[in-house]
């Protein structure tokens, strides 16, 4: 009998362990704790600042409680973050839980100095560090501990401990969910093809890799050019056909839009050999062949969302390439091209946590839903853990569900080859805009790309950075109206007319301008109020031809595009 070989054993060992750890490489975590105290050890200077920090935060404690007992008020010497709602409740104002709220954020400030970078140390080990305490912090902090949250505490005499014998039912059903692997049941008020994803259309295409949704129109003339949607497959389409009032798809066909869309299929362990380049040949490329087939004889407004902005960058790029001109205009929403600046999902990126990520996946075929979102909750923890955590289990309170929150429950799988490709040539090693991206064996350049680009940042982005996303400006010497809007990566995206409170910045570049840094850029740009999606549409229009036409047909069955199935599909409802 022939044994397995080495490599294969070492795989296999680590694959057992990534499923203890979720994916998260032992070795880059204890590399950077190693590296974070042995240059904090040689740094006398900073052990003597953060003691003399320790010492004075303790004494502006102890004064502050003091003119509490004494006076019955006092300034807290501590201010959390405007975006820290942990202690918004007035509860947190009287004594003694002032007290444990300010300790906590004495507790956190201290700690953002100890594990600030030490000189000589890297960059990313002293952020790794600093995530991990933060991950710590989060966990102990007085809004998650029972007997030190007021709300908690005044709930709990209020109701007799009712609260805390629902929090534990929903507790049981969550972790019996966890337990045998199950995602959670979608709410049942939003249902698919029903009242989310529920956009009149038709599949017009299909294949192994997606299916294409052509949507019916609504107006009796349409823009000439046609619009392709190109998604991430990270998630479901439907983020961007959420509920008719919030439908970026629906807005754009009342418009006068002749609308194409991608439905990526949910990879399966069969997939794991699946490229990152089949979503370009057989995504992108495959769909425009049929919207220009639909459509004859007009260039077409790409518009790629995340990783699908992304990986239309890279489409787009190759087609300017190789002199094929059938795009109108490029637009990208929250999608970074630069990855030098990526924001805290690098710290889970580097050769270490690739190659661990890689043998987890390696032994699934697949990176799993759960594995996936893990990673994106732990960068804002405080929102969409321990609050949650707060309110569902001790609170008793379940979230009211929304057509946002039931999108983001309906998740997706990513193959095993597609996505260590994506890790290692995007993430890792920034191939794209370091002039090292192949395409069928020739290099890429997004300079190449001459189409008018809009590209759309969120100010709350925490998986694509609106800093990082503007370094497309370095990289492309095109027409370039770049549009930065309040939300995040989702509610950013998804900001339709009528939403309270929402605002943009927007300015155009054009070729030939000289670069202008983001922060340079943000005190010139023009401060709107409202949506961004009519200034989209505007722009879409102004790059248009001149006049409406009649919509075209529903599919084109003499070009093997004949209507399939009724919008939204079949991929849609894939688990």
């Amino acid at each position: 009998m022939e044994l397995p070989s080495s490599e294969t054993l070492d795989r296999v060992a680590r694959a057992l362990t990534a499923r203890i750890t979720q994916g998260v490489s032992p070795h880059a975590q204890s590399a950077a704790w190693f590296d974070w105290f042995s240059h904090l050890s040689r740094a006398p200077g900073r052990q003597a600042e953060l003691a003399l920090q320790a010492y004075v935060s303790i004494a502006r404690l102890l004064r502050f409680a003091a003119r509490l007992a004494t006076k019955g008020e006092a300034e807290p010497p501590f201010i959390p973050p405007e975006t820290d709602r942990r202690y918004d409740d007035p509860a947190w104002q009287q004594w003694p839980y002032v007290f444990w709220q300010q300790a906590g954020l004495a507790q956190e400030e201290w700690w953002r100095s100890a594990t600030r970078e030490v000189r000589g140390m890297n960059a990313k080990n002293a952020a790794r560090v600093n995530f991990v305490v933060r991950q710590f912090l989060d966990v102990i902090s007085p809004s998650n501990t029972p007997w030190l949250n007021p709300v908690i505490v005044e709930r709990t005499f209020r109701e007799a401990g009712a609260n805390l014998l629902r929090g534990l039912k929903h507790l049981t059903e969550d972790a019996l969910c966890v337990l045998a692997q199950e995602s959670p049941a979608l709410p049942s008020e939003f249902q698919i093809g029903k009242n989310v994803a529920a956009t009149p259309g038709e599949v017009v295409y299909r294949n192994s890799v997606m299916e294409l949704i052509q949507y019916s129109p609504t107006t009796e003339n349409v823009v000439a050019q046609p619009v392709l949607i190109v998604p991430a497959w990270i998630m479901k389409y439907y983020v961007l056909d959420l509920d008719p009032a919030r439908s970026l798809v629906r807005y754009l066909i009342e418009r006068g839009f002749t609308v194409f869309l991608i439905s990526w299929r949910n990879p399966t362990t069969a997939d794991r050999d699946l490229p990152f380049d089949a979503y370009r040949t057989s995504g992108i490329m495959a769909a425009l062949d049929a919207a220009n087939a639909i459509v004859p004889g007009q260039k077409v407004h790409a518009c790629g969302y995340c990783l699908g902005g992304t990986l239309l960058a890279i489409a787009a790029a190759t087609m300017a390439r190789d002199d094929d001109h059938r795009l109108a205009t490029v637009t990208l929403l929250a999608a970074q091209t630069d990855f030098s600046e990526a924001g805290e999902l690098m710290l889970f990126v580097d050769e270490s946590q690739i190659a661990f990520l890689e043998d987890m996946m390696w032994d699934q075929g697949v990176l799993d839903t759960r594995q996936m979102s893990d990673a994106f909750r732990a960068l804002r923890s405080n929102d969409l853990v321990w609050s949650k955590v707060t309110r569902e289990y001790l609170l008793g309170e379940r979230d009211a569900a929304t057509a946002l929150t039931a999108w983001n429950m309906d998740q997706t799988r990513m193959p095993y080859r597609m996505h260590s490709q994506y890790l290692r040539g995007l993430f890792l090693e920034n191939r794209l805009t370091a002039g090292r991206y192949a395409v069928d064996g020739r290099v890429i350049a997004l300079k190449d790309i001459r189409v008018p680009m809009f590209v759309v940042g969120t100010e709350t982005d925490h998986i694509a950075p609106w800093r990082s996303v503007y370094k497309v400006h370095l990289f492309t010497d095109n027409e370039l109206t770049f549009a930065l809007t309040k939300g995040g990566h989702n509610a950013g995206i998804v900001s339709e007319p009528g939403h309270r409170g929402r605002h943009y910045f927007v300015a155009t570049r054009q070729p030939g301008d000289r670069y202008v840094d983001s922060e340079t850029w943000l005190g010139r740009a023009e401060r709107k109020d409202g949506s961004w999606w009519p200034e989209w549409a505007s722009w879409l229009e102004r790059h248009s031809a001149d006049g409406r036409v009649a919509p075209p047909s529903m599919g084109s069955p003499g070009d093997g595009y004949a209507p399939l199935t009724p919008a939204p599909g079949t991929y849609v409802y894939q688990h």
